[in-house]
């Protein structure tokens, strides 16, 4: 890399400078003169330019002792090479050279802002589902990664920049890339739940998998920094064997499950009518015991003046029996002893009449503060032109899984004037809803 045209005075001289348009690490060479056929590219002249654009940084290796050195210039730079800017060099050239004659160096521009974009593809591999490992699908996956150098420095480590040539970095990233994927797509069904018959569908999923996983990796393996990867398909070999029998395996999966969960379904529905029933009865009978008893209270209530007179009376009378029995003096009724017994007699009575309407308040109170049942809506539906029912809320919601009630369905209630559609009732229209959220879509003709 000369700087000059000749070694001593009097030379043309070479300006330092990079104006490729595209590139991502460039080895200068003098204008017109075939990278790796000269002899100047390798050595250059103190106090020769250098220009370096914004967005580019200049490194200069030199051989330091037994070791390799490297000096960085950023850009913008337009300046002549001096101790101002290679203090390191100053003493190597000021002792081998007198400052004059070129010494060994090579300069290398590294592109900060250009954005690298490299098509990769991974070719047709075996996916296995977790729970059928018999079949591999195979596979194939095409897309483009995008990146660049950030840290120029992190880059020029891992990097032997006086070996190094673009196309081998470009092969080496693509290796790598496609390796990952590769791994990713291969571990996604186990790892993220995705049938492997689906990955097609998924490609959103597995690209952001990808980046997650391959962005770090990257920066760590190479020394540049991902903006994107782009999935642009996931190929699935469908007429391959594993694919076909795989297809087959899952479909007949995936109507047992819709089997197995209409006839779920079919016996919650029985069950919740069988205890509707009992419900209905168990009410009913409740509500005849309730009403006897109401009944057999109000009488008691209504005639409670009769059983106190009654009651004072059979008291009264007994005691008036037991007193006038005493004989006065050993013998004879005893007119005192009957006046006795009556005047207890009535005041038991009382005392009697007196608890016996301590307990009919305290019954009435009792009844007066237990609240009556909850009265539940029911509705007529009409099904194949017949009016069924009444249902309840619940039975109603049972018939709506099962397809026989829908937004059309005409519906009436105790209250209504006329029959209306299930969509124009609030109430089961808000039942259509949550029945249809818990209601998985149809499966996908795989």
């Amino acid at each position: 890399m000369a700087l000059f045209g000749k070694t001593t005075g009097g030379g043309i001289m070479d300006v330092i400078r990079c104006d490729e348009p595209n590139y991502l690490v460039w080895k200068w060479h003098p204008e017109g003169t075939v990278a790796g056929k000269n002899n100047k590219e390798n050595s250059i002249r103190w106090g020769s330019p250098l220009r370096v654009k914004d967005g580019s940084v200049a490194v200069l290796v030199y051989t330091k002792g037994d070791g390799v050195c490297q000096d960085y210039i950023e850009g913008p730079f337009d300046d002549i090479l001096d101790t101002g800017n290679l203090p390191v060099l100053t003493n190597i050239i000021g002792l081998a050279y007198a400052g004059g004659t070129p010494f060994q160096a090579e300069v290398y521009f590294i592109n900060l802002a250009e954005l690298i974009q490299l098509k990769f593809a991974v070719p047709y591999f075996d996916v296995f589902d977790p729970r059928f490992l018999d079949y591999g699908v195979p596979t194939a996956v095409r897309g483009t990664i995008s990146f660049k150098i950030t840290d120029y420095r992190e880059f020029i480590r891992l990097h032997r920049l006086d070996t190094f040539t673009l196309d081998d970095f470009r092969n080496q990233v693509k290796d790598a890339v496609s390796r990952y994927v590769k791994a990713i797509v291969a571990n996604a069904p186990e790892e993220n739940n995705i049938p492997a018959v689906q990955l097609e569908r998924k490609i959103n999923v597995i690209n952001d998998l990808v980046e997650a996983k391959i962005k770090p990796r990257m920066f760590e393996e190479f020394g540049v920094t991902v903006s994107s990867i782009d999935i642009a398909a996931i190929d699935i070999d469908k007429t391959s064997q594993g694919y076909k029998e795989l297809k087959a395996v899952t479909k007949d999966l995936a109507t047992a499950n819709l089997q197995a969960q209409t006839e779920v379904g079919i016996k919650e529905m029985r069950d919740s009518q069988k205890l509707g029933i009992l419900e209905r009865a168990g009410r009913a009978f409740v509500d005849i015991k309730e009403g006897a008893y109401a009944r057999h209270k109000q009488t008691q209530s209504q005639n409670f003046d009769a059983y106190q007179t009654e009651a004072q009376e059979h008291v009264g009378v007994a005691g008036a029996e037991g007193l006038g029995k005493m004989k006065a003096g050993g013998g004879g009724m005893n007119p005192g002893g009957m006046m006795a017994g009556m005047a207890v007699g009535g005041a038991i009575g009382q005392n009697i009449a007196g608890a016996m309407s301590g307990v009919m308040q305290k019954v009435e109170s009792t009844k007066q503060s237990t609240p009556p049942p909850i009265p539940q809506e029911q509705y007529h539906v009409a099904i194949n032109g017949k009016a069924e029912g009444p249902y309840t809320i619940d039975q109603i919601s049972i018939l709506i899984k099962e397809g026989k009630v829908d937004v059309n369905t005409l519906v009436w209630k105790k209250g209504m004037a006329d029959w209306i559609k299930a969509g124009d009732d609030s109430v089961v229209a808000n039942l259509l809803e949550q029945v249809a959220e818990q209601t998985p879509p149809p499966l996908p003709n795989l």
